[in-house]
């Protein structure tokens, strides 16, 4: 019973996480972070 208890739990957190991720307000927060790595590469060069 307790595995079937955790799978049920780690679906549902992995629903809400989809939910919390596709949210329309979150996309500026989200590409903000994929800029990350080359904004921080042009910073080294300068």
């Amino acid at each position: 019973m307790i595995p079937g208890l955790i799978t049920a739990f780690l679906l549902v957190l992995f629903i809400v996480g989809c939910i919390l991720l596709w949210r329309p307000g979150v996309k500026p927060v989200l590409d903000a972070a994929a800029r990350m790595p080359l904004d921080d590469d042009k910073e080294e060069r300068a």
